[in-house]
């Protein structure tokens, strides 16, 4: 089962998260403050953020994508995959029947 690993503005995140949840696109969505220092037009820009880890099936990630794609107001927003590869079963069966 994958997760997405996702940083938005903290005045984003909260509706980000929600929607992605609503629409059965993730099972649950983590949210943690954090803070950036990236590199955008030339500048060392650093900011506070949200990462958002939404976990989703293999079947709905890329509708998850486009999703959060859709919805980020961002140009170009952190949009990462993590396979978990050692997720306890039942935790799995939970996420496949959060987000059919």
């Amino acid at each position: 089962m994958p997760t997405a690993y996702i940083t938005a503005p903290p005045s984003a995140a909260p509706d980000l998260a929600a929607a992605l949840v609503e629409e059965r696109l993730a099972a649950c969505v983590n949210r943690f403050d954090c803070h950036s220092t990236f590199r955008w037009e030339g500048e060392v820009v650093q900011e506070d953020e949200v990462v958002l880890l939404a976990k989703t099936t293999d079947e709905r990630y890329d509708e998850l994508v486009a999703r959060v794609e859709e919805a980020h107001p961002y140009d170009v927003p952190c949009i990462e995959r993590f396979d978990e590869a050692d997720a306890l079963d039942s935790f799995e069966s939970w996420i496949a029947d959060a987000v059919r």
